[in-house]
């Protein structure tokens, strides 16, 4: 390989026929005179313009197959010109300088020389792990396994996306079962099903993960006086929309009854029939409470409680919340209800830290406790993965905070653009990596890769995944 040019942050590549690049590559350009070397990545491959090759090529297709006898060929020109149509140009980013000791800097205030410097691939896995201690293995790269360290998803906000079918769902089982194996509290909500069985290998034999699944009526019930009047007033203002007016009766009834100590469900809807107050009041904060009541989510017998959610998921516990069959309705108040639980065991340093793991996030992703979770997690302890087919649904506000993103295949422009606004990574290595990878290929970009995107094939799982789509011809 040789270097043809430079342009902005970008250093474009001679690659020779017989020279093996393709997109997502590595390479250092090795610099003897100043010892050091500077880090590229390929994003993407172009055919060399070499001046005739356009009118070689014309004049081959005109004259193929029309002219009879034996070609003399005595100086090899003919395959010269071949391997010149072969060359290809590739456009790479530039990552970094590789100094003598192999550490990485981000300064790129130097250029190599043309003439003496040598090109080579350069595998990055020892960048990324840097030493770590907790290898999490995604799957490989042009043969070479990849590994992470977990350390790179703590304390961070995770963001999966990718079309349907690329295979976000089995890199988000990937990580959590990889992080709840290192201790870590994992939660899920699962939209689909997906995450039930995944304490069974394929042939059905246990694995070593501790899971526990919950679902409305099975487990996971509340009692409304325990859950507390923040948690309630917020399922009520963004899970049904009540509004504002409304809200403020129903925090007075709230007081009323438990100054009292006779706060039920029942008697909640009671009150609110029998209250002084308008008519459009009323009837707001009697639907709402009825849809409360016929959503199953409330028993005062047996409630689920802080310290069995804290049992579950500790010393590496993942608890499934299993929405699936469950109405958009439901979703939205098990929602916001979890999250509001989950905020009060962290602020209360019951629990050190836990991950959140949010599957469909689209479907729930409102303005609700997530802006709240999102801004002070790092404080509360709170870490969250994001896994969504819908990039635009997801608030700019959400990206810019986002600490890694792991990015499947995508075609649609809109989708693209979406994911551009992604601080960590420039729009052209999103827009030129992402589109026309293959299924299980992944683009990581973030803290988890020291800020160095990487392509990898996501590594296979020996559980029952149940996430892949079931199709008729098959």
């Amino acid at each position: 390989m040789r270097i043809y040019r430079k342009e902005a942050d970008e250093v474009q590549l001679i690659a020779f026929p017989d020279e093996h690049v393709q997109k997502g590559d590595y390479f250092v350009i090795e610099d003897p005179a100043q010892s050091r070397g500077l880090l590229v990545q390929a994003i993407d491959l172009q055919y060399a313009n070499v001046p005739g090759v356009l009118e070689d090529i014309l004049r081959d297709v005109m004259t193929d197959g029309e002219l009879s006898g034996e070609d003399v060929d005595p100086l090899n020109i003919s395959s010269q010109v071949d391997a010149l149509k072969d060359t290809r140009l590739a456009v790479c980013k530039i990552r970094g300088t590789i100094a003598q000791d192999g550490s990485l800097s981000p300064s790129t205030s130097w250029l190599p020389s043309r003439t003496s410097s040598k090109i080579r691939p350069y595998a990055i896995n020892r960048l990324i792990m840097n030493g770590g201690k907790m290898p999490v293995k995604l799957g490989h790269n042009d043969g070479e396994a990849i590994s992470v360290d977990a350390s790179g998803l703590d304390g961070g906000l995770n963001i999966i996306t990718g079309r349907k079918g690329s295979g976000k769902s089995h890199l988000a089982k990937l990580l959590l079962l990889s992080m709840a194996g290192w201790g870590a509290p994992c939660i899920v909500l699962d939209v689909n099903g997906e995450y039930v069985n995944l304490h069974k290998s394929r042939d059905g034999r246990q694995s070593t993960a501790r899971l526990t699944v919950l679902a409305p009526r099975s487990g996971l019930n509340f009692s409304m006086a325990k859950l507390g009047l923040r948690t309630m007033a917020g399922v009520l203002s963004h899970a049904l929309d009540l509004p504002a007016t409304s809200s403020k009766v129903f925090t007075i009834i709230w007081k009323d009854l438990e100054a009292r100590g006779d706060l039920t469900l029942p008697t909640v809807i009671q009150a609110v029939q029998s209250w002084s107050c308008h008519d459009s009041v009323r009837e707001a904060l009697t639907s709402r409470l009825q849809v409360l009541m016929e959503s199953g989510l409330f028993d005062e017998a047996n409630p689920l409680t802080e310290e069995r959610i804290l049992h579950t998921i500790e010393r590496g516990g993942i608890l499934v919340v299993n929405l699936k069959n469950q109405s958009q309705i439901v979703r939205r108040i098990l929602v916001e209800v979890f999250l509001g639980e989950l905020t009060k065991i962290l602020s209360s340093n019951w629990l050190k830290a836990a991950f959140l793991f949010a599957e469909e996030a689209h479907l729930y992703l409102r303005d609700t406790y997530w802006d709240d979770i999102v801004t002070r997690m790092r404080h509360i302890g709170l870490f969250t993965t994001f896994i969504t087919n819908q990039p635009d649904t997801v608030q700019e506000a959400i990206y810019r905070q986002a600490d890694n993103v792991f990015i499947f295949n995508f075609t649609n422009e809109h989708d693209i653009e979406a994911i551009g606004k992604v601080a960590k990574a420039d729009s052209d290595t999103i827009r030129y990596l992402v589109r026309g990878i293959p299924t299980r290929r992944c683009l990581l970009l973030g803290n988890v890769v020291k800020d160095l995107p990487l392509m990898v094939d996501v590594e296979q799982l020996d559980v029952r995944t149940m996430g892949e789509t079931r199709l008729f011809f098959s």
